[in-house]
């Protein structure tokens, strides 16, 4: 590997997955909940022998992570950075200090730039009673710069009808698919640049040197795809989520892994496998600027830290208008309301 000009490192993909700068981390969830009860919650009965409020167990193929009935994360806060939420499979249940609240899923992309402080609660209901809930989705943390840390919060979503596809096939005929959803993507064959939806005005993805890309990449068996050359002060990440073996530039993995590439150069990606595979692709100009992080918050200093829990204990971010910290929405389909009361749904 240390002889492939191409690639900078690698490493496993354990628990969270690394960032690079701009990016602080990344988490994958996948869980395969059972059938819910009335309340979009499990049966009580298979939550024995968890820890309850504490549950990352990955016990049974699934875990509560802070729910209590139902999973996820009910409120909590955020300082000084933006979450980006990519839900393929399930549903998410949004709700925030802002007034914002959303249910978001089957391919939707929330962007939250928690800028100067917000609450929010993640859950995800279990909305069919009688057939299992699969939840798949990436959280990404991407950071702010020291002068966007305490601009307004900011709830986004990007509905899957709208977010930009690319698909075609490699020389040999088989399948490549690219979900942009951050980063317009010049596909290295000459053909038409595919423009992504435009992120918040706050975020670093919004200025164009930052050259931020987030893509998912999808590889038939056999497949292969380049990526294009960045900027050369950028960084890129390619992480093999889903399936056994990938081969980038010279050098194949034959486990979840990721892997730093120079940006600055083509990437091409085989996979070598009999199965699809889909990869990660995060990309962008570092902010290098000290990052000093506490929990939910993301600052410079650790001064800045001391502030912002100050901040909220003081301000509780504008405080919880939602009548339970766990909150849901009944059978509600996919829509968001936004602070000023505009309410959007998906097309489909």
């Amino acid at each position: 590997m240390s002889r492939d000009p191409l690639i900078v490192g690698a490493q496993a993909l354990q628990g969270p997955m690394p960032g690079i700068d701009p990016f602080i981390f990344g988490a994958y969830h996948q869980d395969h909940y059972p059938a819910g009860n009335a309340q979009l919650g499990v049966d009580p009965a298979l939550l024995r022998g968890r820890e309850i409020g504490m549950d990352f167990s990955g016990q049974d193929g699934w875990s509560m992570y802070h729910g209590e009935a139902v999973p996820g994360f009910p409120t909590h806060p955020h300082r000084g950075f933006e979450t980006v939420t990519i839900v393929r499979k399930g549903l998410v249940d949004h709700a925030d200090s802002l007034g914002a609240t959303a249910r978001y899923g089957q391919g939707d992309v929330q962007w939250l730039t928690t800028g100067r402080g917000v609450q929010h609660a993640e859950m995800f209901p279990l909305v069919h009673q009688d057939q299992p809930n699969t939840l798949d989705l990436f959280q990404l943390w991407l950071n702010l710069p020291a002068r966007k840390k305490m601009v307004p919060a900011d709830f986004t979503i990007f509905w899957a009808d709208q977010i930009p596809h690319w698909a075609g096939t490699d020389a040999a005929g088989r399948r490549v698919e690219v979900e942009v959803v951050a980063g317009d993507f010049a596909p290295v064959d000459g053909s038409a640049v595919v423009k992504a939806l435009p992120p918040p005005g706050d975020s670093w993805a919004a200025e164009p040197e930052a050259d931020v890309a987030i893509w998912i990449v999808r590889l038939a068996p056999g497949a292969s795809l380049t990526l294009p050359a960045a900027t050369p002060e950028a960084r890129r990440a390619v992480y093999l989520t889903t399936g056994n073996a990938l081969v980038v530039g010279e050098h194949r993995f034959d486990q979840r892994v990721m892997v730093e590439v120079r940006a600055n150069q083509t990437a091409p990606l085989h996979n070598p496998s009999d199965a699809w595979v889909e990869v990660l692709v995060l990309q962008g100009k570092p902010i290098a600027e000290p990052v000093a992080q506490h929990g939910p918050f993301v600052m410079n200093t650790q001064a800045e830290l001391v502030q912002a829990v100050h901040d909220y204990q003081r301000t509780q971010f504008g405080g919880w208008p939602w009548p339970s910290h766990s909150h849901t929405h009944g059978k509600a389909e996919r829509f968001a309301q936004y602070p000023d009361g505009r309410v959007e749904k998906p097309a489909g």
